[in-house]
């Protein structure tokens, strides 16, 4: 069992017939928690109606929760859009409560005894939540970078310093090419823009989702792929949250790298033939994709 910290943004997803709790950060808090990880998160919430009602919800999930309320902004809800093909997009205001996350004692302790350290971008839209990662990610032992653009909240070289500080980094591809381009690279192979990103970040291990294409990993100075799961998409909400939590738990602990990227993709798959972030998946449903092509 590894212990994990999840930083950033608690939420409601708002669809247009229901609401559901997510945030990237949450999002794979909770996945994690169901692979039989110790897991925390560190976020807030507005001293509001919302915010009390979300925080009922997340006392139905067994994870530490070191929230903060917050009597100056409200609670994050975020309306999310999904096209024809189930791809989200995702309106979120400025500012909520976890654009005001503070540091303390209690949360360099909780990182600094933690094995994995796990961020996203949007936290970093607002000086004092910054100011309070960058402060944890000194403190860091291993500290996981989920780049998760979302336009128009993030800086380009905001992102370069969260890069320069994470050991191991996840991208989608459009994230990849959008921030490889923005720092000079010039290659148009997906393995030769990894190579750049490692090189111009120090950073070991870069995980990249390709859509229903599958996904590239690379950890130990190899590639390792997969070609991914086909489902019926219903929506991509979390999808890579999923993967991304699902590979860090196999990493940590076995070291598997084909094992730990088959198994995201699948766990990816399956969150995304459900609606919403964190429907629950049994190891059955997870070892039946992976075996779906073999005789």
């Amino acid at each position: 069992m590894s212990k994990i910290v999840c930083f950033g943004e608690v939420l409601w997803d708002v669809f247009p017939t229901d609401k559901k709790i997510g945030g990237a950060p949450l999002n794979v808090a909770l996945r994690l928690h169901s692979l039989n990880n110790k897991v925390a998160i560190i976020s807030a919430l507005g001293d509001d109606a919302s915010g009390k009602e979300l925080k009922l919800e997340l006392e139905n999930f067994s994870i530490s929760y070191h929230i903060q309320k917050n009597k100056k902004f409200k609670t994050s809800s975020v309306v999310v859009t999904l096209d024809d093909n189930g791809t989200a997009s995702y309106l979120i205001h400025k500012p909520c409560a976890w654009d005001n996350i503070q540091v303390n004692n209690e949360l360099k302790s909780l990182v600094k005894n933690s094995d994995a350290f796990i961020f996203g971008s949007l936290v970093a839209r607002s000086n004092t939540s910054k100011n309070t990662l960058i402060t944890l990610l000194h403190i860091s032992k291993f500290s996981i970078f989920d780049v998760n653009l979302r336009p128009p909240h993030y800086q380009i070289s905001s992102i370069q310093i969260l890069m320069n500080a994470a050991n191991f980094i996840k991208f989608n591809d459009d994230e990849l090419k959008e921030i490889s381009s923005s720092l000079g690279c010039l290659s148009a192979s997906i393995e030769q823009t990894i190579l750049f990103i490692a090189n111009k970040t120090n950073t070991t291990s870069i995980a990249v989702t390709l859509g229903s294409k599958g996904a590239i990993l690379f950890f130990e100075e190899r590639f390792f792929y997969c070609k991914g799961y086909q489902v019926e998409v219903a929506d991509t909400v979390g999808s890579g949250d999923s993967f991304l939590a699902t590979l860090i738990d196999v990493l940590l602990k076995r070291k598997d790298a084909q094992l730990a990227i088959d198994k995201a993709c699948a766990v990816g798959a399956l969150v995304a033939k459900n609606r919403g972030a964190n429907p629950k998946i049994s190891g059955i449903e997870i070892d039946a994709l992976m075996n779906q092509d073999l005789p």
